[in-house]
């Protein structure tokens, strides 16, 4: 263990990728807090600067070659700055990130990243640079104490409940840069979300690759078991997941949607394509039909479901046909939203070796198809919206306020939070609402929405009590 330091040095974390790695950010700063690391927002008045990196697409891998490439000259004239890449690029490159940085100090991997604290340690003693991409089959216990000292409160927090991946998609890395599927035990997970709603936290994302497959192999609970768990902890207001696997999605986790109060009626269920020739090739295991059928279960089961997916644009051999019933199935089903990209070729990905590749041009022009076909969609959907009353976590100044003049919410904010749904909803607020507006952040009120955008929501709060109902868990009810 690294010794605490006397004095305390600034530290710097620019996360790229997923909610896996902003996770992930989150515990290694943690850990650092706990040796005497201090977080800025600037990285130029960092001691230690970390980039957390991801390999799904070229896009991200480019991202981090970038920033890591600002600190060339930066290093000459402060040899004291330490410089560490961590994450999925780490774990996939190794060695060959100093080749190409050789001033990087550390190149930590996704399954080390609890061993960044002795790495610097060997570093401030001259050794390296250092570089550390084993991978255990082990996965570390949750330190409550630990988070509760050095944890920041957050609102919203993430919470891993198991780390990789067992189905091997042809265009996907996450076997081979996180390894093969580990589950946390349900007493660790519990003992993490405890700590964080004993700091303030009220709403948690469970994360996995697949939590769908969450404890098969270790015979732990099922997901659905696992939530129920979750929603018997006192104080936590919402629960929400990612990311679910089609081809797993279970009965028992749909029926979850009608009796437990606490999880939110939002589901993140990627398509990829609406090909039963390209699913096949991507190594989906299951069928548009599949897919469409389970839709239609989680909508019975919970009327008001948003449902968000993925889409790959110009997957390898994909025609323009095949193409056109992917643009079918999103007009059919209605997504709320979609997170769309164009295929690249990844390491170690099969599909890197698939011939007829798609032309990047043809590429990015049935992706804009995609976003355009959506943004319609959207609009309608959150146009239906506009009347109704949502019941919104709110989570401080929205980002038009930040941006006007990035102060704390005061008299006349805007301010921003999300509804059960996942959608962002903006809102104003005066002494006219009848409540101190310092007070607001963490709790969930009703909004009566007045105006939809293809992203957000905007609207009034409702008529509310005058004060806070202190026993009702920071709820605030429609009087």
């Amino acid at each position: 263990m690294m010794k605490k330091k006397n004095i305390s040095q600034k530290v710097y974390i620019n996360t790229i990728g997923c909610q896996m790695n902003v996770y992930d950010s989150g515990q290694m700063m943690t850990r650092l807090r706990a040796v005497g690391f201090e977080s800025v927002a600037d990285a130029g008045q960092a001691d230690l600067i970390i980039v957390n990196t991801c390999a799904i697409r070229e896009k991200a891998v480019q991202k981090m070659a970038s920033f890591i490439g600002r600190f060339a000259g930066v290093k000459k004239t402060r040899p004291g700055l330490r410089l560490v890449v961590a994450g999925c690029v780490a774990q996939q490159q190794g060695k060959k990130i100093l080749e190409r940085f050789p001033y990087v100090d550390i190149v930590v991997g996704t399954h080390a990243l609890p061993h960044l604290p002795l790495l610097l340690e060997k570093i401030d003693a001259g050794e390296g640079p250092l570089v550390d991409i084993e991978m255990s089959g082990a996965l570390e216990k949750t330190d409550p104490d630990r988070m509760l000292r050095f944890h920041q409160t957050d609102i919203s927090d993430f919470v891993t409940i198991m780390r990789g991946c067992d189905n091997f998609c042809t265009y996907c890395v996450v076997p081979y840069v996180r390894g093969r599927e580990v589950s946390r035990t349900p007493g660790d997970i519990l003992s993490e979300i405890r700590a964080l709603v004993g700091s303030g936290m009220k709403e948690v994302t469970l994360l996995g690759q697949n939590v769908n497959s969450y404890g098969i192999k270790e015979g732990l609970c099922s997901f659905a078991e696992l939530l129920e768990k979750v929603n018997a902890i006192e104080a936590l207001e919402r629960i929400r997941f990612v990311t679910s696997h089609p081809k797993d999605l279970s009965i028992e986790l749909i029926h979850a949607f009608t009796h437990l109060e606490k999880l939110c009626h939002h589901i993140h269920l990627p398509v990829q394509s609406g090909s039963d020739r390209v699913l096949k090739k991507m190594n989906r295991r299951y069928t548009t039909a599949d897919y469409m059928d389970k839709i239609a279960r989680l909508r019975e089961a919970a009327p008001d479901i948003a449902v968000t997916t993925d889409i790959i644009a110009g997957f390898p051999g994909e025609t323009e046909h095949e193409f056109q019933q992917t643009l079918k199935l999103i007009h059919q089903l209605g997504f709320d939203s979609i997170f769309a990209f164009a295929y690249s070729d990844r390491p170690d990905a099969p599909a890197r070796r698939f011939p007829d590749k798609v032309p990047e041009d043809e590429k990015n022009r049935r992706l804009q198809e995609l976003f355009a076909a959506q943004e319609i969609i959207s609009r309608k959907r959150h146009a239906a919206l506009v009347g109704q009353y949502l019941d919104v976590l709110v989570e401080g100044a929205s980002k038009r306020q930040q941006k006007i003049d990035g102060s704390c919410p005061t008299e006349g904010t805007e301010l921003s939070g999300r509804s059960a749904g996942n959608r962002i909803v903006n809102f104003s607020c005066s002494s006219e609402c009848g409540l101190d507006i310092r007070e607001l952040k963490g709790h969930i009120i009703s909004v009566r929405v007045e105006k939809a955008f293809s992203n957000s929501l905007w609207g009034i709060p409702a008529a509310m009590e005058s004060a806070f109902p202190k026993n009702k868990g920071g709820r605030i009810y429609v009087a």
